[in-house]
């Protein structure tokens, strides 16, 4: 079972629109962080036996489209039971670490401005749907925020992490 990065929402508190907010200023912010990485720097293991910057937002890439598909999935259905990831195996099988680290930076933000956006236009009748995970209900107003949670704890653990 994975942490949870937020603590329990109450859906009836959250709209789409201020989710979506919420995803956009932590990309602004990641974008300004990521951006003055170089390429070689990116490539190098954070600390000993863990994963490189480009790595990390490779991670941060799957996550999006995970939930995406959470986002999508559980707004034509009201409980849904759908397998987290193996987020190491996730990693190691796309080898993000060989690509252009450009193009996995323009990735990330592509995904992430189109999460965004499907957030922004979701229906929040729909945020008191459930994903079924691992035994846990999980509404789908928490995975959204928590998703949000999970993308500021990663950036926290990159160079040039600033919260403002």
């Amino acid at each position: 079972m994975s942490p949870a990065y937020s603590q329990p929402v109450d859906p009836a508190t959250l709209s789409p629109h201020t989710i979506a907010a919420g995803l956009r200023a932590t990309l602004a912010r990641a974008e300004r962080q990521l951006t003055s990485i170089s390429a070689a720097a990116a490539s190098q293991p954070l600390a000993p036996g863990k994963w490189s910057t480009q790595q990390t937002v490779g991670h941060l890439i799957d996550s999006c489209t995970n939930n995406l598909q959470r986002l999508i999935r559980l707004q034509l259905t009201a409980e849904l039971d759908f397998p987290g990831y193996r987020q190491e195996d996730c990693v190691r099988l796309q080898r993000f670490d060989l690509e252009p680290w450009p193009e996995v930076f323009a990735l990330f933000l592509a995904l992430n401005r189109h999460f965004a956006h499907a957030i922004e236009h979701a229906d929040s009748g729909c945020f008191t749907h459930i994903w079924l995970r691992d035994g846990e209900r999980l509404t789908l107003a928490f995975v959204l925020a928590d998703y949000i949670g999970h993308l500021e704890h990663h950036l926290r653990q990159l160079p040039n992490y600033t919260h403002a």
